[in-house]
């Protein structure tokens, strides 16, 4: 029989028979037999040299996707970036519950640590810490408004001499600034004179009258009683200051005559000036009255003065979209001067709760999402709800408990495999 199937018309028959049969057993043997090929195919038995079963060699930047691609029962390269395979272990690969996430549009992620190190995943623990936030900001120094006088007369009159007569000239309460010539204060004093001559009842009521106006007219009391007691009427009636401060504007020229409502003299009272700072809009939740300010000035590096805020204005500039904040300050050596350059900072303390550096946190426009790790390797999204931000640490209210690990470096990469898986599930 063997000769007959050996002939010379059957050869070629019996070879490729030979050939069919022998493909087959290769296909076999490598897929592992029948109905287990496609599972074989991922979920093969082997073991590396730490003794752990590697279930499959998988592309270390993407392991999603078409499987013939990203995954392997061998190591070697992924085909389409030529990345070299890592080993999957079979404690490394989620089941179907560990997959579920809580929130939605998100799956929980499986990262091996060769693919962690890889794409540069960094954790951090939440704790308690004492919360602050910084705000620096600039401002320009300027006076406080409640201690500026301006120095007017209540009556027409020609000014003679000037005793104060450059701005920035320090004052005392009580020096002369200028003497003046005035026809109806002078009138007044002949009246005075007149009605202290006549003792009677009617010259007493006269004598008071007149030295009423004057006093009124702002003529000191030592020079109403100096006419009254002398008779001889002041021709140029000494005007001094009501303040202590220093000559900020000065209209005064001796000749010139001036009315009621000319302002001669600004005299400001620099002892304690005002900082008008700069706020954002955004920043404006976390400044208060009452807060404490820091306050240095570029020409005296090193030295800083402290501060409360007395004023938050109410009103934002629509150009810059800040809010001026007003910070009150001692000011007895003079080196605070009016419109100095400032820098400031203000530090808002919340006290302490949990916080996590604030790269933990997604911000997605409807919601905060952050990656929190259940065991190694294995990371779940959470919706989280924060709070105060700032000094690098972000306070969150709920979502994350003190004690348990976020992602704070690549979250943004595991936050894109988290959708995807989602929407593979889906």
């Amino acid at each position: 029989m063997m000769k007959s199937i050996l002939n010379r018309q059957n050869l070629p028959w019996f070879i490729a028979a030979i050939f069919a049969i022998a493909f087959i057993v290769v296909l076999f043997a490598k897929s592992g037999g029948g109905a287990a090929s496609k599972g074989n195919e991922i979920n093969g038995v082997v073991q590396d040299n730490s003794g752990r079963r590697v279930v499959a060699w998988i592309d270390p930047m993407y392991s999603q996707g078409p499987p013939h691609l990203n995954k392997s029962t061998k190591p070697g390269r992924a085909p389409d970036c030529g990345m070299k395979y890592v080993p999957q272990y079979a404690d490394e690969v989620p089941t179907g519950a560990s997959m579920t996430s809580t929130v939605s549009g998100y799956a929980n992620v499986s990262l091996p640590p060769a693919r962690q190190q890889l794409i540069g995943v960094k954790l951090a623990t939440a704790k308690l810490q004492n919360l602050s936030r910084t705000t620096r900001t600039v401002g320009i120094v300027a006076a406080d408004e409640r201690r500026l006088a301006q120095i007017h007369t209540k009556f027409e009159g020609f000014i003679e001499n000037l005793y104060v007569n450059f701005t920035g000239q320090a004052v005392r309460r009580g020096d002369p600034l200028f003497s003046i010539y005035s026809p109806d204060l002078l009138a007044t004093e002949q009246e005075l004179i007149l009605a202290e001559r006549n003792r009677s009842t009617l010259g007493a009521t006269l004598a008071e009258s007149a030295r009423r106006r004057l006093l009124l007219w702002d003529m000191s009391a030592a020079d109403v009683d100096r006419v009254a007691r002398t008779g001889q009427p002041q021709r140029a009636v000494l005007v001094r200051s009501p303040v202590n401060g220093v000559v900020t504007a000065k209209n005064a020229l001796a000749g010139t005559r001036v009315m009621p409502n000319d302002t001669l003299y600004e005299i400001t009272d620099l002892s304690s000036v005002w900082v008008l700072a700069d706020v954002y809009e955004f920043d404006l939740p976390y400044v208060r009255v009452g807060q404490t300010a820091q306050v240095a000035i570029g020409s005296m590096p090193g030295r800083t003065w402290t501060g409360r805020i007395t004023f938050v204005s109410p009103i934002l500039d629509e150009k810059t979209r800040t809010a001026k904040v007003r910070i009150e300050l001692d000011n007895p050596g003079g080196f605070l001067k009016p419109n100095s350059y400032a820098d400031v900072l203000l530090q808002e303390s919340a006290g302490y709760d949990i916080a996590v550096p604030d790269s933990a946190v997604l911000q997605t426009g409807t919601r905060s999402i952050a990656f929190v790790q259940r065991s190694p390797g294995q990371f779940e999204p959470r919706e989280v709800q924060t709070g105060l931000k700032g000094n690098g640490l972000i306070q969150i209210r709920s979502g994350v408990q003190a004690g348990e690990t976020v992602v704070v470096d690549a979250n943004f990469l595991v936050d894109s495999e988290s959708r995807l898986r989602s929407a593979l599930q889906r």
